[in-house]
């Protein structure tokens, strides 16, 4: 530990190296082989750090250094993680480095492997692949690099940290909404991403709401399919195979986000049915609040991004210095209990949007209501 903080390997090589010139002078420099995290030995290339001046190491200490690896920014909720995290950690002093991977896996993974091959001291990663990604963990955890899963926990591996919104809890939401206003008849589900875990913690935290009314007869699940890499033009198809699997007979919807529920209210549009079938989405999204507003979308789940992203930042600064975090919760990943910070959902609906997404700056009265008449 220097500074209060896990040096970077390769900083201490710059300064070992540089040394090595200056007692050496023009004599060959042998560089000893470092072990690496599992165990073997590899060789490392010549360092890159500044010549220092007046016979004098280089500091040691610098920025922390926090590569953000993300699966995506096509959808807005992303970039407005992306923007907030990277504000907040610069504000505590932080460098990050951002790659996005557009739902490709083994972009992903390269791109990883790149902000590690940079030196950085933490990686933050929102998954794609929740299985594919525990790779990752295993190349940063050689390198001395610890791994911060960031809303989207990763499977499967020895992940230092996970921070999200409590999942279950935002499935329970929408269920809970949804059976106030359709209390019997038939349910659609249209879920994520099966490779998504947190598609699968919403997905329980909807039918711990439902299955008392599965199981007493007022509910019916008579279409339930996950939606491939999260894109809504495959939910959309699962709408509109849902519709025409019941001749139109569905009474309530339950979808795995806004987009996802924009692709639903886009289908149910198709049969005249948009603002007639209940919808519930998740994450808030400026389109789902227009629906809410203008009756087509009946509800969503806001968690408050700006709070998610501060607590990121502040526990990838902690961890990557070295420091002690503080974790409320302690989730099973099937490897290991990741030790994890979850932060409460809110349920948004007509009555309630002013109130909340509206009221914390989320998004603008004028754009949540540009297409309403007042």
């Amino acid at each position: 530990m220097k500074g209060g903080r896990t040096v970077n390997r390769s900083r201490v090589r710059g300064g070992t190296a540089w040394l090595a010139l200056l007692l050496l002078a023009s004599a060959c420099l042998f560089v000893s082989c470092e072990e690496n995290g599992d165990g073997g030995a590899a060789s490392e290339p010549a360092p890159t750090a500044e010549r220092p001046t007046d016979g004098e190491s280089p500091p040691a200490d610098g920025p922390v250094k926090i590569g953000f690896s993300m699966d995506t920014l096509l959808e807005e909720r992303w970039r407005k993680d992306r923007d907030l995290f990277k504000a907040a950690a610069e504000a505590l002093g932080a460098e990050v480095d951002i790659l996005a991977a557009d739902g490709d896996d083994a972009l992903q993974i390269a791109q990883a492997e790149t902000l590690i091959s940079r030196g950085v001291d933490l990686l933050v990663i929102v998954p794609h692949n929740a299985e594919a990604m525990a790779t990752i963990v295993q190349k940063a955890h050689a390198a001395d690099v610890k791994v911060l899963a960031y809303d989207r926990l990763v499977r499967n591996a020895n992940v230092d940290m996970y921070v999200s919104f409590d999942n279950v809890r935002v499935g329970e939401l929408q269920a809970e909404a949804i059976t106030k206003l359709a209390p019997r008849g038939n349910y659609a589900y249209i879920g994520g991403a099966e490779t998504d875990n947190n598609a699968r913690l919403l997905k329980q935290g909807v039918f711990n709401v439902l299955q008392p009314r599965i199981d007493s007869g007022d509910i019916r699940i008579v279409y339930d399919q996950w939606t491939e890499n999260w894109e809504p033009a495959n939910a959309f198809e699962n709408m509109q195979a849902a519709l025409e699997a019941n001749g139109n007979a569905i009474d309530a919807v339950i979808a795995a986000n806004d987009a996802t529920a924009d692709a639903v209210i886009e289908a149910l549009a198709t049969r005249g049915l948009a603002g007639k079938v209940p919808v519930a989405g998740q994450d808030a999204d400026l389109t789902a609040a227009q629906h809410i507003v203008e009756g087509t979308q009946t509800m969503t789940v806001y968690k408050p991004i700006q709070s998610l992203a501060q607590a990121a930042a502040e526990l990838a600064v902690k961890l990557a210095s070295g420091a002690a975090v503080t974790a409320n919760r302690s989730i099973p990943n099937g490897k290991a209990d990741v030790p994890a910070l979850l932060l409460a959902p809110i349920a948004v609906d007509r009555a309630t949007i002013d109130d909340t997404i509206i009221a914390d700056g989320f998004h603008s009265r004028e754009d949540v209501y540009k297409n309403v008449k007042e």
